[in-house]
């Protein structure tokens, strides 16, 4: 990625790169576009920057899905916001499922997407490094790191977890044994910006659940709570 960027526009469609161009640009950003997936990975050949990828899930040749999936293994501390239309609520369920931080529907607002990005990179700074250092949590099998927001497995091997995951397991671990529900989780996260329909919190904790459970199926870290929402059981 070319050094100092901040914001990488990925989409097949010209006049949409040249408009994300020309705005971010306008508002302090450094903007690279690619018009494919295969365009867009070389550019993470070399060391990347904090980023966030704003990328089209609908594209010739390789599509945005498999792109994002691509880039949370790799790099998971980049930022991705999944262009998509309206209809595609599936679309949209599997681009949560497999790591994305947010989604924006086309045709969008420029306002909006400038609100999501930010949103995004706030998610994604480091602690205040005035804040008391909290040091690790363990949770479930994981520990948590709340100094570096990072994850790791028994063994010590760094677990990747998108800016969102982070947030949902540091909320639960401030709230042991308290049932919350989902729009105070969001609250407690200071998501409220977050565009929530009605499967995206539960998408996110079935994916930590399959990081930090013994059992995903049968969780007793991250219990569902009937009627309520979720409870974190110390």
């Amino acid at each position: 990625m070319t050094e100092g960027a901040s914001l990488l526009v990925v989409d097949d469609e010209p006049e949409i790169c040249e408009i994300l161009l020309e705005y971010f640009g306008q508002q302090g950003f450094k903007v690279v576009s690619a018009c494919s997936a295969e365009q867009a990975r070389p550019l993470f050949e070399k060391k990347v920057p904090e980023v966030v990828v704003i990328l089209d899930i609908r594209m010739p040749g390789e599509d945005g899905l498999s792109l994002a999936r691509w880039l949370r293994d790799a790099h998971p501390n980049v930022g991705i916001i999944m262009l998509t239309t309206a209809a595609d609520v599936v679309d949209r369920v599997v681009g949560l499922e497999i790591g994305a931080d947010d989604y924006v529907a086309k045709p969008f607002d420029l306002r909006e997407l400038l609100a999501r990005v930010k949103s995004v990179i706030r998610r994604r700074h480091k602690a205040d490094p005035t804040e008391i250092a909290e040091g690790r949590i363990r949770i479930g099998v994981c520990e948590l790191d709340l100094d570096m927001h990072k994850l790791f497995d028994a063994s010590g091997r760094e677990v990747p977890i998108t800016a969102m995951e982070f947030d949902l397991l540091r909320v639960f671990t401030k709230h042991p044994n308290r049932a919350l529900n989902r729009d105070q989780i969001m609250e407690l996260a200071h998501h409220r910006d977050w565009d929530v329909y009605d499967r995206s919190i539960d998408l996110h904790i079935m994916r930590l659940r399959r990081k930090i459970e013994r059992n995903p199926e049968k969780p007793d870290t991250i219990k569902t709570v009937r009627g309520v929402g979720y409870m974190y059981v110390q």
